[in-house]
């Protein structure tokens, strides 16, 4: 019953370590869905509930970007599954003293949104270790596989964690789930040291002169760099949701934190069986599915300004089915277009940029739910959200109508396969490509949205590396 592509990676007894790691992080992150923003409801100042939920959930994340930008020196000397272990150190400090005060009853509202902040900042270091490490236990089969059971997984989490964390804040409050999901960060940072592939880019330290090509990289690669757009597009959209779903059910609807905990349940039931298909899929058309899932998970917030509690609910839950696939397709197209030696940095350049869009969203959100009502705010979150489907639809279109013939568009230094038919000239020593050369290595490929996907024998060349 279980796809040949999932037995094979779970025979590997480090993937089985990694996976371990994750799903227990997961776990945490999941009961944290309800508990940060319900903690941020219990200590928000008087009036401000709207805008402190949407402050204290952007923290738990936005801060990030700072690292990525200014600590590229600081992991200059560390290995991927170092940044692992150091994001992971970060939260479970930061997050462990959030628990501590909490205890005292002195956990204040500025407190609790520094140490947020605080624990998040080598958060797109740490998730572009993570992906590295993936991608070389997966190799070029198994990462879109691999990726789908880690995603699967967060999914799981997401199912069960906030199912347990209402009535656990009720049974014996949120600083305790806090804690728990900070002993969940130390379990993956140790399973993730102990986690050696014997690959460069996991072993070695990061060449962080990379994370300036990786910038590079995404202006150069027109199907990343218009992926990425519409990835920040669509979880700016997104933003708004997590501020408004905790104050809709606790404001509008007068409930407790347990239907808070049914939504992203139901959310996360859909989620899961999406992913777990997604990881069998080969050969599909990224940029099509991508409008599909963005369309459809705004038309499933629409009904949250009319319908009952039952239908959002179940509108959640298949917003989840059709999200699902999303994250391990997009993150299996970067890690297919990239080298293994800037795998870590290009990866982290892409979360300085998409991780500042939830943020930003669900801070821009409290106001929003202030100013429209949380109902509406969701509403309003999934009209935008289609229309952006629609606009990504039509410029895409266009784009692949008018796909450039240029065989250095999507050409990345470095990469194994572009090294065989990169020449010099002695008199400049600048790069320059051999087309006739460059067509002989790459055989067949197909154009996808402007983007050029390498068929079988670059991906051959990238296999050895």
């Amino acid at each position: 019953m279980i796809p040949a592509v999932y037995r094979t990676l779970l025979r590997d007894r480090r993937t089985r370590r990694l996976l371990a790691g994750l799903g227990v992080s997961s776990l945490g992150d999941g009961m944290s869905i309800v508990t940060i923003a319900w903690l941020a409801v219990r200590v928000a100042p008087a009036g401000q509930l709207g805008a402190y939920v949407g402050l204290a959930l952007a923290a738990y994340t936005l801060p990030g970007v700072i690292g990525a930008l200014a600590f590229t020196r600081f992991v200059r000397r560390r290995p991927a599954r170092a940044l692992v272990l150091i994001h992971c150190l970060l939260r479970t400090g930061f997050l462990g003293v959030i628990a501590l005060l909490w205890a005292l009853d002195a956990l204040a509202p500025l407190a609790y949104v520094s140490l947020l902040a605080g624990s998040s900042l080598m958060f797109a270091w740490g998730n572009a270790g993570q992906y590295t490490i993936l991608s070389e236990l997966g190799g070029p089969d198994g990462r879109l596989a691999v990726n789908s059971l880690a995603t699967a997984q967060v999914s799981f989490a997401v199912i069960v964690g906030p199912a347990l964390a209402g009535p656990l804040i009720a049974g014996i409050g949120p600083g305790w789930l806090v804690a728990l999901d900070a002993a969940s960060f130390a379990f993956l940072g140790i399973q993730a040291w102990r986690t050696h592939t014997g690959v460069s880019a996991t072993e070695q330290p990061v060449d962080t002169h990379a994370a300036e090509s990786g910038f590079r990289l995404l202006r150069r690669r027109r199907d990343l760099l218009a992926l990425t757009v519409v990835t920040w597009l669509f979880f700016f959209l997104y933003g708004p949701v997590e501020a408004a779903l905790p104050v809709y059910v606790a404001s509008d609807l007068r409930a407790d934190a347990g239907l808070l905990g049914a939504y992203w349940t139901a959310f996360g039931v859909g989620a899961l069986a999406a992913t777990l298909v997604a990881g069998t899929l080969r050969g599909h058309d990224v940029r099509r599915i991508t409008v599909w899932i963005v369309a459809g998970w705004g038309a499933c917030l629409i009904p949250f300004a009319f319908a009952p509690v039952g239908v959002t609910v179940a509108c959640f839950a298949l917003g989840g089915l059709i999200y699902g696939p999303f994250i391990p397709l997009t993150y299996s197209l970067f890690q297919s277009a990239t080298t293994t030696a800037n795998l870590p940095a290009v990866l982290a350049a892409r979360s300085a940029l998409v991780m500042v869009s939830t943020p930003l969203g669900t801070a821009i959100g409290g106001p929003l739910v202030g100013a429209l009502g949380a109902s509406e705010t969701l509403a309003a979150s999934g009209v935008a959200t289609v229309a952006l489907a629609i606009a990504a639809s039509i410029v895409w279109t266009r784009d692949r109508a008018g796909a450039p013939t240029d065989p250095r568009a999507n050409w990345e230094p470095g990469h194994p396969a572009n090294v065989a038919w990169e020449s010099r000239r002695p008199d400049d020593g600048h790069a320059r490509l051999d087309p006739r050369r460059r067509r002989r290595l790459m055989g067949e490929h197909e154009i996808r949205g402007g983007g050029a996907i390498p068929g079988r024998r670059l991906l051959a060349a990238r296999s050895r590396t």
